[in-house]
């Protein structure tokens, strides 16, 4: 019961932070549901079987108008989600509904993969509303298994991007009033992440995007930094950004 990050898709949950996510840019759907509720969640998972682990979440969300940066909708929602230990696979769906204004019905999919046998993360999500809809799949490769590379950069991270994104039944200064494009858009990105150590790195993407409103090229450059503040000798850590 508080505040949570509000579990549509993988993302916003799990992707979003800045040291986590492999690169800078917010995928072009991110604004088609709400990144943060007020209210109450439940959450849990199962085995299903020896093959499959089920999670799920529930929620219900007020509205807040206290402060820009605890703001929230009244809506209510939730995720499933089927996880697969073997090939360590996740796929699972998400619906959300706003229950003021409009009423809008948001639905999603999404879908994760990590091998055991390559240092490769694959995320891939689907999100549709009145508001628009589209998709965007991404992969990150740790170079650590390229042999004849030189051990420094056995810490470096490839990582690509390519989503779509389709205009709604809204106006494009509706859509660009709420983070979304205004326009039918496609967009490519590329990025290189350098991880100098644990909790550290330096990053740098280039990303071209493709729009009838006008075509841009996007660069980001920056650094990533997780700092830990131990609670004690035995036990967990705390992180924050």
């Amino acid at each position: 019961m508080g505040r949570f990050l509000t579990p549509f898709g993988i993302f916003n949950e799990r992707l979003y932070p800045i040291w986590i996510r492999s690169l800078q840019q917010e995928p072009l759907i991110y604004q088609l549901t709400a990144q943060s509720s007020d209210g109450l969640m439940l959450r849990g998972g199962f085995a299903a079987n020896a093959m499959a682990n089920l999670n799920y979440a529930v929620y219900v969300s007020a509205v807040s108008t206290a402060h820009n940066n605890l703001q929230s909708d009244r809506n209510v929602g939730g995720r499933v989600g089927v996880f697969f230990p073997g090939p360590r696979v996740e796929v699972g769906a998400s619906w959300q509904k706003l229950l003021q204004d409009q009423r809008i019905n948001t639905f999603g999919f999404h879908f994760a993969w990590q091998p055991t046998q390559l240092p490769l993360n694959v995320h891939s999500e689907y999100a549709r509303s009145n508001q628009g809809s589209g998709c965007w799949i991404d992969s990150a490769y740790r170079l650590s298994r390229v042999h004849f590379w030189p051990k420094a950069m056995h810490r470096t991270e490839v990582a690509g991007r390519v989503e779509q994104f389709f205009s709604g039944q809204i106006t494009p200064v509706e859509a660009r009033a709420i983070g979304l494009p205004g326009a039918n858009t496609r967009e490519g990105e590329f990025g290189l992440n350098y991880y100098l150590r644990d909790g550290l790195k330096a990053v740098a993407s280039y990303g071209r995007q493709f729009s009838s409103a006008g075509n841009l090229n996007l660069w980001t450059v920056g650094i990533a930094y997780r700092f830990l503040l131990p609670l004690g000798h035995a036990g967990g850590a705390m992180r924050g950004q």
